[in-house]
């Protein structure tokens, strides 16, 4: 090389250390670099590839010479192509007639069959590899030493800025999120009408995403279609569109589903519904997420680039994660402004407390009773009527799971059972059943009083048993068993009359309208609870 080029390439290798090192933005510093390197080399191209978090393929990040598309698209696997070779062995390799080297891959999305020539070296920073870089020649082209050692240098220069972009990219995103977030969460917590808090929602996620269009759309149950509720774009054509079924398009598959879909390109997915109003408006890749609470979908949240774009693992978590707590938002919003739920809150709250001056009357009428007792009993027939509203809690105004129900029943009056010294295990399996609150609630006193009946009546002068809740399904309706392992009912005697059991009697038979009745086991007694009539 002579010497007036070396010196221009010294030179130039200094003017490139001192632009990297002042860049802080990584796209800027990805340009920059490709950029000068081309200049000072002489090369047709230069592009860059950096590691995904993964650590498994080498993503294009930027180019001079390759297709503008493929930035962000075109990738290769550790290992794979002559560049990916460089990454994973950490050595430069240059080759002069690429095409013909079994190692080279060829991306079509990049249109790079117009280059020849290869050189490409690894980037390492602190002993790791972060990436590669290569540059191509479109004639047939020798890399002579002093080629390699100038890329290889220009490598470990970048490899540092990059990563210090690298970090300053991620410290910034974060910090955008987490602002985001707190925004979100501010917003949803606002005395706001729904639609002004799905706006700002859909403003503020386009901000953090970096996306050109997002947009949310809402579940019409009735109709079982999807309805634009929000939109940070303002294209009338994409305001326009019209609801869209559930199962159909993209939206529409991930309302079915309950899962997230990636799209590289709208425009050509034949999937996508209305590529025509994507051409229209501008739209290229999508990543859209369902709206869930409490295992429902109410919707879905849709993140459009108006160029092709990856979306990154750590981009769809924290899209999905906006669009949970949006959707709890539009559930809570939903619930204050039903004044229908409220009124049915008010008479269950009425219902219940009715039920509880009735139990407590039916005491008063016992004598001789032990008031520490009576008073326990009572809390415990209180905490079963709260166990059926902690589920309707958890699971929202809708049927009630009768095992998980009686689950927590069974704890409770395990926990304050009369003789906590005694090993008695409570039991509940057998089939799942929903029921509406009134008659859970029935069925969580009932059982209550047979389980606590039972504990107190049924292994006296033993230390150890076993009581079983079991559910069963019938064609019409459903039973419930309580079966203990305990010195059971003497042969031929009526079945006990105690207040318990009188509660259980009357809430079986005016509550639920079904049928009690008892049964001698071998060993110890069965109360069984049948009710037909049940869709």
């Amino acid at each position: 090389m002579d010497p007036e080029r070396k010196t221009a390439q010294l030179i130039a290798l200094r003017e490139i250390g001192r632009a990297i090192n002042a860049a802080w933005d990584l796209r800027d510093t990805l340009e920059l670099i490709t950029r000068k390197t081309a200049e000072v080399m002489g090369m047709d191209s230069c592009s860059i590839y950096l590691l995904d978090p993964d650590g498994e393929y080498l993503v294009l990040e930027a180019t001079t010479g390759l297709a503008p598309e493929a930035v962000g698209r075109a990738r290769l696997r550790l290992g794979e192509g002559l560049t990916g070779w460089a990454a994973q062995q950490g050595e430069s390799v240059g080759v002069a007639n690429a095409a013909r080297d079994p190692r080279f891959k060829y991306l079509p999305e990049t249109r790079e069959a117009r280059f020849q020539s290869l050189l490409a070296v690894p980037l390492i920073n602190q002993g790791r590899v972060i990436g590669a870089m290569n540059v191509q020649t479109r004639a047939y082209h020798e890399f002579g030493d002093e080629e390699v050692e100038l890329l290889s240098l220009i490598g470990d220069l970048a490899a540092g800025a990059l990563e210090k972009a690298m970090l300053y990219e991620r410290m910034q995103r974060q910090i955008a999120e987490l602002t985001t977030l707190a925004e979100v969460s501010k917003t949803i917590t606002s005395p706001l009408y729904l639609d002004q808090m799905l706006g700002l929602i859909v403003d503020m996620a386009a901000r953090v995403m970096r996306a050109k269009v997002c947009s949310l759309m809402l579940l019409d149950e009735t109709e079982n279609v999807l309805v634009l509720q929000a939109t940070q774009g303002l294209n009338r054509a994409y305001r326009n569109r019209p609801p869209l079924k559930v199962g159909e398009g993209i939206a529409g598959r991930v309302a079915e589903t309950g899962e997230p879909i990636v799209v590289a390109d709208v425009r050509t997915d034949p999937r996508y519904r209305y590529p025509e109003v994507a051409r229209e408006v501008g739209l290229c890749s999508l990543l859209c997420v369902p709206l869930r609470v409490r295992d429902r979908t109410i919707g879905v949240f849709n993140c459009y680039t108006g160029e092709p774009h990856t979306f990154t693992p750590q981009e769809i978590g924290l899209f999905q994660t906006l669009a949970n707590q949006t959707a709890l938002a539009i559930e809570n919003a939903r619930l204050v402004v039903n004044t229908a739920v409220v009124r049915e809150m008010h008479h269950r709250v009425k219902n219940n407390l009715q039920t509880v001056a009735m139990l407590l009357r039916l005491q008063m009428t016992e004598k001789d009773l032990d008031p520490r007792q009576a008073l326990q009993e009572s809390i415990n027939r209180v905490l079963s009527i709260a166990a059926v509203h902690e589920v309707l809690s958890e699971k929202g105004f809708r049927l009630v799971d009768l095992r998980q129900v009686l689950r927590q029943v069974a704890q409770t009056v395990v926990q304050n059972r009369p003789h906590p010294d005694k090993d008695i295990q409570v039991v509940v399996e057998g089939d799942e059943i929903a029921l509406p609150s009134r008659s859970a609630t029935a069925l969580a006193l009932a059982v209550n009083e047979l389980v606590q009946n039972s504990l107190k009546h049924a292994f006296v002068g033993r230390e150890t048993g076993r009581i079983e809740v079991v559910l069963r399904r019938r064609p019409s309706g459903y039973e419930v068993v309580v079966a203990d392992d305990g010195v059971g009912l003497p042969p031929d005697a009526p079945p006990p009359r105690s207040l318990g059991l009188q509660i259980v009697e009357t809430l079986v038979t005016q509550d639920l309208g079904g049928e009690l009745r008892f049964e001698r086991d071998s060993q110890g007694t069965r109360a069984v609870i049948t009710v037909e009539g049940v869709e």
